[in-house]
């Protein structure tokens, strides 16, 4: 049993959810809570890192839809292994740029693979372990593309440049997992000002904590 929280942080491209968990950090920490680790999928941990530039790479255009997820399972379940449960085991509240709910939404939802098989995996990965809550940021489609568009320091990468109906599907699947999990995902307006969608992601941890 973890000792600590794992808070995860999911939306579409372009919801803003690492710039919400990058603001709340010295929120948190304001608030008087001191141990915190925050991470990111795909990566986190070296080996992690380098099957992520494989995903992303914007060459990689042959690549199957279940030879990514696998990738994306393996990445996890080093990440996971090296990185978070030791964390969780010190008591840290760990903070994830996406986590099992990504694999669902875009490789379930977006590529079309069995939801089933994706859980599968993900318990397998994981050895059944699930966050004590994540954030789901959503917006639109069109909003999440223009904000990529508009933001040149952003990484772009190759699921970035899929057609839009993908990134609708990958909405709708984050919606349809929200309505499934509604003890553990809190729905987040991330079309709302900033500094709103930050406000309501800190309530909703302090909340939990």
């Amino acid at each position: 049993m973890s000792k600590g929280k794992l808070i995860t942080f999911e939306g579409p491209d372009g919801a803003g959810k690492t710039t919400v968990l990058e603001a709340i950090i010295p929120l948190l920490e304001k608030a008087g809570y001191q141990d915190i680790m925050t991470t990111r999928e795909p990566g986190g941990v070296a080996i992690a890192e380098s099957i992520r530039e494989v995903i992303l790479d914007v060459n990689n255009t042959a690549m199957d839809a279940k030879t990514e997820l696998l990738l994306y399972i393996a990445a996890r379940r080093q990440h996971l292994v090296e990185k978070v449960l030791p964390a969780l085991e010190a008591g840290k509240i760990v903070l994830v740029d996406r986590f099992i709910d990504s694999s669902v939404a875009y490789q379930g939802s977006g590529r079309g693979l069995e939801k089933m098989d994706i859980q599968w995996l993900n318990d397998f990965a994981t050895d059944g372990l699930k966050p004590d809550l994540t954030l789901y940021f959503d917006v639109t489609a069109e909003v999440g593309l223009a904000r990529i568009a508009q933001n040149k320091d952003r990484e772009v990468n190759r699921l970035d440049l899929e057609k839009v109906d993908m990134h609708y599907q990958v909405r709708n699947g984050y919606l349809q997992l929200a309505k499934e999990n509604l003890e553990r995902i809190v729905t987040i307006d991330a079309s709302k000002p900033l500094n709103q969608v930050i406000a309501q992601a800190i309530a909703t941890i302090q909340e939990k904590l």
